[in-house]
């Protein structure tokens, strides 16, 4: 039995060796047959040579490069493409998904897990302001998709059968975290401390993941849409307020000029308005992206065996 593991990395060159070292010298201590899939996502420095050398010494090592940053959930699905496993790990190249854990998976997917979830213990040592809007991030996915999401990542075990029910989804816009959870079947779970990066910086600013929440909730859930009918719902209840109270006061023969009242209830209403139609415009160019048909990622380069072999024994078995 082989298991695949999935790296996307992107600008991550002072990773790559270290991190190929440490996953063969664990794996193989292990007893356990191995790939290691790299997915360069369109990375600017010398992420794909670093890559290349690391394929040459080991000839365990696959993976490809984007030709142009596509993002990581496109790196992970091109990972999960390109690997042959019968199960199929996924962890950052950084190594912050602590290695020593993939044994204990290994051992629950043998027993009969077909979902492995790494489950964060903490979030390791990050800035204020990069935790607060980590921790915002988390809050809203988890109230949109109905999962906790405070403490799940993207580091899991895969059976080959989820895997293939991933790779069969039409959709451009994925967000891999919830569409994992989404599948369903037998998973078990276990824990993990964040490690330090021992090289280079993270990737995710503040920005970059609200973006990412944005876009990740317009692609799994309706609930945005869902706000438009609360907003108009509540626009609605505040104008008959305002209308009673100014029709008491017009009978009671106390009525003034209501100028401060009407542009209150313009800016309110006004408000509601711009709010749900940036949220229904957000939903439409995700549709226009679906409708386009294009490809989640193209691939410019590749490294190694790609396991053409390894697929079709495995389709025989």
């Amino acid at each position: 039995m082989l298991l695949s593991i999935v790296l996307p990395a992107y600008n991550e060159e002072q990773n790559i060796s270290n991190t190929a070292e440490v996953l063969a010298g664990l794996l193989a201590e292990h007893s356990i047959e191995y790939e290691l899939v790299f997915i360069s996502d369109g990375s600017k420095d010398a992420t794909f040579q670093e890559m290349l050398k690391a394929s040459a010494e080991n000839p365990r090592i696959i993976g490809a490069e984007f030709s142009r940053n596509f993002g990581k959930e496109a790196a992970i699905f091109a990972g999960l493409q390109l690997a042959t496993g019968d199960a199929v790990i996924v962890m950052d190249c950084d190594l912050q998904h602590p290695p020593e854990v993939i044994p204990q998976m290994w051992k629950l997917w043998l027993n009969g897990a077909e979902v492995v979830e790494g489950i964060k213990e903490n979030r390791g040592k990050e800035s204020l302001p990069h935790k607060l809007s980590a921790g915002l991030f988390y809050r809203i996915m988890s109230r949109l998709i109905k999962m906790d999401m405070n403490a799940s990542s993207d580091f899991k075990l895969l059976d080959r059968k989820v895997v293939d029910v991933l790779l069969g989804l039409p959709e451009r816009n994925t967000f891999f975290r919830a569409l994992s959870f989404w599948t369903g079947f037998r998973r078990e779970y276990v824990s993990y401390e964040v490690r330090e990066r021992q090289f280079g910086e993270s990737k995710w600013s503040s920005l970059s993941l609200m973006k990412y929440a944005v876009t990740n909730a317009t692609s799994f859930s309706t609930l945005p849409l869902q706000l438009v009918t609360v907003m108009g719902v509540l626009a609605l209840l505040f104008s008959i307020v305002l209308f009673v109270q100014t029709l008491v006061k017009y009978l009671s023969g106390t009525a003034v000029e209501g100028f401060t009242t009407v542009i209150l209830l313009i800016l309110v209403i006004g408000g509601f308005l711009m709010l749900s139609l940036g949220i229904i415009g957000h939903y439409i160019a995700r549709i226009y992206e679906e409708v386009k048909g294009r490809p989640k990622y193209i691939i410019s380069r590749t490294l190694g065996d790609m396991g053409k072999n390894k697929k079709e024994e495995r389709k025989t078995v």
